[in-house]
């Protein structure tokens, strides 16, 4: 399935990851895949994205997803920060991020997020690379959250955590939009 394409069980459709700064995303993501030894063909075909896609995206005229920039950063096993730099909104299908923080520890990169998810609203997020986990604060609302096969439920004032190496969901349930923060673990490689 590719990552640029319909995303979630419901009825949205991808959006661009906004505020990102596209040109210098393209610049940081080609720098990291070369540095890898990765070409353009390879790294679209394992993070499950369009050639066209990620040529775009190296060259400043395509506007990710944010689910097809978590695709492209798992499969380069780099934080999703990495790529983006520091401080901006990010826009997947359903859910909203405003990074708040990155955090570097020995042999560990955490990100921190407030999180914004409309009522109703599903998003499935793809794989981030092997040992990657989720720890996610709900402050407003209801939320199924979790690998895509056995989602959790949090309510306000409750945690959810889970190993986000694999395809996993983010839907507000109910009629209240969701507010969380969301704390990524990336164990370095």
């Amino acid at each position: 399935m590719l990552h640029d394409s319909l995303m979630d069980s419901g009825t949205q459709s991808p959006r661009p990851a906004q505020d990102i700064g596209t040109p210098d995303v393209g610049q940081r993501i080609r720098k990291l895949r070369e540095e890898r030894g990765i070409s353009l063909s390879e790294l679209a075909r394992r993070a499950g994205v369009g050639k066209a896609t990620l040529s775009g995206l190296e060259n400043g005229t395509r506007n990710p997803t944010l689910e097809t920039l978590w695709a492209v950063t798992a499969q380069l096993g780099v934080p999703l920060t990495l790529a983006l730099g520091a401080g901006p909104t990010i826009q997947g299908t359903a859910v909203e991020g405003v990074l708040l923080q990155v955090f570097e520890d020995e042999g560990v990169t955490y990100e921190l997020y407030r999180l914004t998810i409309p009522a109703g609203a599903t998003q499935v997020s793809p794989a981030h690379h092997e040992g990657v986990t989720e720890h996610l604060t709900v402050f407003a609302g209801v939320l199924s959250a979790g690998p895509q096969d056995a989602p959790l439920r949090a309510a306000a004032g409750e945690h959810l955590t889970w190993r986000s190496d694999v395809p996993h969901i983010y839907s507000a349930i109910g009629a209240q939009d969701v507010h969380a923060s969301l704390l990524i673990r990336y164990p370095h490689h």
